[in-house]
């Protein structure tokens, strides 16, 4: 059972449910779910609607396997929309598209958590083929050492060099870093809550 009231009565028994990707923030899709399609998304972890044309619940990407693993649920402050925040495992929509509202970009910052996901994937590929697998396979202190450098030229472009100079270092830098927090098994995430943590602390 879900661990909050979803007021099911003013939408005859549905909710709309809006699902965000957990990751870039990018609004995914939008279904319906009754108490029993929440009760099985928050047991399987697979976001599960009910289908009103089919009149049955359906599990995304039950047919095409492009499933929407749960990370959390929410309801608005009125109790009668639900948000749902999950990872996707390939296009969300039927016509290929990784959102139902197109291929609008999500929010800018959001990209980070797409190069994560970039990151994740490269670090499996052939070690000839790319050279985010070919630098974590050196090992942590090689990606730190990284680190550093572009550290120091993110700084030097800082002081001395034009704006395109300094973007492209800064993004040589967060790149890196993000390489770096993969080979400890960490990402930018990590970070985040260790930031959202500190500001909460400040009151």
């Amino acid at each position: 059972m879900s661990q909050f009231q979803v007021d099911w009565k003013k939408g005859g028994g549905l909710a709309p449910a809006i699902v965000q990707h957990a990751d870039t923030g990018e609004v995914l899709m939008l279904g319906y779910m009754n108490a029993k399609a929440l009760d099985e998304t928050q047991t399987r972890g697979l976001v599960t609607f009910w289908s009103r044309s089919k009149a049955r619940l359906w599990t995304k990407g039950e047919s095409s396997g492009n499933t929407l693993s749960l990370v959390s649920v929410a309801t608005d402050c009125d109790s009668d929309a639900i948000l749902v925040r999950a990872r996707p495992a390939g296009p969300t929509c039927h016509t290929g598209s990784h959102s139902c509202f197109g291929e609008t970009p999500g929010p800018e910052i959001g990209f980070l958590g797409q190069l994560s996901q970039v990151i994740d994937t490269r670090a499996e590929d052939d070690l000839e083929d790319s050279y985010t697998a070919k630098l974590l396979s050196k090992g942590v202190l090689k990606c730190a050492q990284k680190v550093g450098e572009e550290g120091v030229e993110t700084a030097l472009a800082a002081a001395a060099e034009d704006d395109d100079a300094l973007l492209g270092e800064a993004a040589d830098l967060i790149f890196h870093l993000m390489v770096t927090l993969k080979a400890r098994g960490l990402s930018l995430a990590d970070v985040t809550a260790v930031l959202a943590q500190r500001h909460a602390a400040k009151g």
